[in-house]
């Protein structure tokens, strides 16, 4: 008969000195990977981050496990910046400057695209949770929006995330700076109210 494996009990918190040494270690990770498109050497992250390698690694043992940290992190912020968004700008000023957030982050993620193929394919970066973010965050937006007469109230929330995410492919490979914007800027201007006819 098998034995049966052990089942893993509830992760501990970190301590207070490890967890600002992995929220720094993301932090610098999530700079070095938004500068570069090619690979940031992890020793380089480690001295930027004023810890050895050694941390590092007890923290993130690999290479992937630090770009799905960053990924979440960045997931976490563009999710979490919504309300603060709403109650500071009209909703469509408010909803253009998340996508200019949104835009960052697509743009940083070139960096870590083949970790982040990997996470992906591996099922730890669920893809469809990520999208289902994204569209609750324009939701919030166009709801708010329409509540106002600022945005349209017949526009499927969905459909402006496959907007957005068309626009980051068509982009991709583009070395135009602005076009991203522009895009943007007329896709809040489809979002617009349109006059009557």
């Amino acid at each position: 008969m098998a034995a049966l494996e052990p089942t893993p009990g509830p992760q501990r918190p970190l301590r207070a000195h490890a967890q600002r040494n992995r929220d720094k270690l993301v932090a610098v990770a999530r700079s070095a990977f938004a500068a570069s498109d090619d690979t940031v050497p992890l020793e380089n992250i480690a001295r930027e981050a004023g810890v050895g390698i050694g941390t590092l690694y007890r923290h993130f043992p690999t290479r992937e496990a630090l770009v799905e940290a960053v990924y979440a992190a960045e997931l976490d912020e563009l999710s979490a910046c919504v309300p603060d968004l709403l109650e500071r700008l009209p909703p469509q000023v408010a909803l253009r400057a998340w996508m200019e957030r949104y835009a960052a982050f697509a743009v940083m993620k070139h960096g870590m695209a083949d970790a982040l193929r990997a996470g992906q394919a591996a099922g730890r970066i669920p893809t469809a949770t990520t999208r289902e973010r994204i569209t609750a965050a324009i939701t919030a937006f166009l709801d708010a929006g329409a509540a106002t007469g600022a945005l349209r109230a017949d526009v499927d929330p969905e459909q402006v995330t496959m907007m957005i995410l068309g626009i980051f492919l068509a982009t991709a490979a583009l070395d135009t700076p602005g076009q991203i914007g522009r895009l943007l800027d007329l896709l809040v201007d489809a979002l617009h109210p349109q006059p009557a006819r």
